[in-house]
């Protein structure tokens, strides 16, 4: 009996242990902002972003589904999952994988306001490129919020429509991807 109780404590110290180094979130949010000063349109949420925070190795990742971002005109919608565009029945998925750089300077255990210098992966289109960015990480109790904001170049990844030729549509988009993980 003392063994069982015993094998019940440790695996459940384990779980424990690992559910609080490891956060993840299926409603993070990523804002994409390529408005322009001919067109205040481009603009689109995705509310149902795939997140994770690793606190003791500083491992971050998200994974966004193309067909759920959504905008305000159903037609710029369908143009931007559209084959000129992002092909999302191509390319479904973008992705960030990758690493607190200062982890050092973020203490999970405490209260407060960090800023954190993250560096990674960014697969969107099929192509990867290498994304260095900052971001804000509050901490409150077991709540831990991340933030940042970061550009892409559309032609790095292999994104070029008319209406970015035209100025409709920016060809440095800002994305800012905020997470709550509790």
């Amino acid at each position: 009996m003392k063994k069982t109780l015993i094998l019940f404590a440790m695996v459940g110290l384990t779980n424990f242990a690992i559910a609080q180094k490891k956060r993840t979130t299926t409603s993070a949010i990523i804002n994409f902002d390529a408005t322009t000063s001919l067109d205040k349109l481009p603009k689109a949420d995705n509310k149902t972003v795939v997140a994770s925070i690793d606190t003791k190795t500083g491992n971050v990742a998200f994974e966004s589904i193309i067909k759920s971002f959504t905008f305000a005109n159903p037609k710029m919608q369908e143009h931007f999952n559209g084959d000129k565009w992002m092909d999302s029945d191509k390319y479904p998925t973008a992705t960030f994988t990758g690493k607190i750089t200062n982890l050092a300077a973020v203490n999970f255990k405490k209260n407060g306001t960090y800023g954190a210098n993250v560096t990674g992966d960014l697969s969107m289109h099929g192509v990867t490129k290498q994304v260095t960015t900052t971001a804000t990480i509050i901490v409150a109790g077991k709540k831990i919020n991340t933030k940042t904001d970061f550009s892409v170049k559309l032609e790095d990844y292999g994104v070029n429509g008319g209406a970015i030729a035209a100025g409709k549509v920016s060809k440095d988009p800002k994305i800012s991807v905020v997470a709550d993980f509790k």
